[in-house]
């Protein structure tokens, strides 16, 4: 038997002012696009921004459909939006931003399995790790450094070979 040891660091930032001015921005955005989801079904919002190492910032909201799992986690839709308008720039940061209807969440929300992955994809892809960052609508903010981070054994297609 052999034992793995996996270790993850995060930083956790108490107010959005401690962070830097651009991630800042990037989580302003972030909280923009969560108030336009489409969330019928859940209520529960949610808003991500993408900073490309070019400076653009695309910002993206879950979008629900009565037809599950049609819709789409706003992680994935400002990742695919980022893929298929700049494609080949890499990503500097993901700021990821929740919050329920009823309820102001002061809890730090993380990513799905299914954003991870797609996040994972996008990361291996470029030549660097992308910083993560996501809260709920008001409170602490926490860091990731990249999906690793999140996500130790990540799946690769391919990776069996």
């Amino acid at each position: 038997m052999r034992r793995i040891e996996w270790k993850a660091t995060f930083t956790e930032y108490q107010a959005i002012e401690e962070l830097p001015s651009e991630i800042q921005n990037l989580m302003l955005r972030a909280e923009e696009a969560r108030e336009k989801a489409y969330a019928p079904y859940s209520k529960f919002n949610v808003g991500a921004a993408v900073l490309l190492e070019n400076g653009e910032i695309v910002a993206g909201s879950n979008q629900e459909n009565g037809a599950f799992p049609s819709g789409l986690c706003a992680e994935r839709v400002a990742l695919f939006a980022a893929g298929a308008n700049f494609p080949g720039i890499p990503i500097a940061a993901l700021c990821i931003t929740a919050r329920p209807e009823s309820i102001a969440l002061k809890k730090p929300i993380a990513p799905c399995g299914g954003c991870r992955q797609v996040m994972a994809e996008t990361e291996a892809r470029q030549p660097s790790a992308m910083r993560i960052f996501f809260r709920g609508s008001t409170g602490p903010i926490v860091e990731a450094a990249g999906t690793k981070s999140l996500m130790p054994y990540l799946f690769k297609f391919g990776d069996w070979e």
